[in-house]
């Protein structure tokens, strides 16, 4: 990576700001190869502000600079979820509130399901979707960069495999004859030369890389 000096670069140690399990798990393998030290908001004990945002980078920037406030560090948040457009969108920023407190994504795909059928979207063609991932990086200070990106895809039925998390097993990217939920997580987001960056993380990710990480 060639370091862009209009962009702050990220070193030491990073909050990574988030108390979902696997988001925390996909986060810290992007950042591994970079040398940073990365620690939990949960690991720090830090309270989750009240997600207020009407956009992903919104949310991203709210949970990234509550963290690097409270932390003294540099924290790096993400706010990711599934657009499908036969509900108008839904239910994008609201994808973990659908879940409920219990994170129960199975209902949650199943109450996808459910709608898109009552919408009459049968086809693959009328069950398009596609993830969002906004990265925010906030620094002490008030600085900040602000990443994102998407993958499109198809909502399959039922779901398929039992990796990733969230709605992982209903998304079949496109291109591609497996789910998000079938794949490993090198295929799913490892940047090469081990994957493709295939992810809607991963894609925001190799642009914050570009921009403020040194291999």
């Amino acid at each position: 990576m060639t370091e862009n000096s209009n962009h702050r670069q990220i070193t030491g140690k990073i909050v990574i700001a988030t108390h979902n399990a696997g988001k925390l798990r996909e986060m810290r393998e992007l950042l591994a190869p970079y040398g940073v030290e990365a620690v939990s908001a949960a690991e720090l004990n830090l309270s989750e502000p009240d997600e207020t945002g009407t956009t992903f980078a919104e949310n991203a920037a709210i949970k990234a600079h509550a963290a690097a406030q409270a932390s003294g560090l540099p924290a790096f948040a993400d706010d990711s979820g599934l657009v499908v457009d036969a509900l108008g969108g839904s239910p994008g920023i609201h994808s973990a509130r659908w879940a409920g407190p219990d994170k129960n994504f199975a209902r949650a795909m199943q109450g996808i399901d459910q709608m898109l059928r009552d919408h009459g979207a049968l086809t693959p063609a009328r069950r398009t979707a596609h993830f969002v991932s906004a990265l925010c990086v906030a620094w002490p200070d008030g600085h900040t960069e602000d990443f994102e990106a998407i993958i499109e895809g198809t909502l399959v039925w039922p779901p398929r495999g039992e990796a990733g998390f969230g709605y992982d097993p209903m998304f079949l990217p496109d291109g591609h004859d497996r789910t998000f939920g079938e794949m490993t997580s090198d295929e799913k987001h490892g940047l090469p030369p081990r994957g493709q960056g295939l992810s809607h993380r991963a894609r925001a990710f190799m642009k914050l890389a570009e921009a403020c990480l040194k291999q």
